[in-house]
């Protein structure tokens, strides 16, 4: 498989690419989904969610101070 990146992916093998997605080579193409969770029921009004890249993931904090973790009641992937 050769990805969009140009590089070439053997059958049968997956990786995640430096966005976060998840992707696997079959003799029938590669397949991509984001491999994280997205936070989406969380006051918005108090806190923001912030992505980290090196370890793909969200962490929702306090627009004020991001020191303090804000409770999320769902996320999504």
């Amino acid at each position: 498989c050769l990805d969009g990146e140009g590089k070439v992916h053997e059958f049968d093998s997956s990786w995640r690419t430096e966005d976060c997605d998840d992707c696997s080579c079959s003799k029938t193409g590669i397949g991509c989904c984001t491999g994280y969770m997205r936070p989406v029921d969380f006051d918005e009004e108090k806190c923001e969610s912030i992505f980290n890249k090196e370890t793909c993931s969200y962490k929702v904090v306090e627009k004020d101070d991001h020191s303090k973790e804000c409770p999320v009641h769902s996320w999504v992937g």
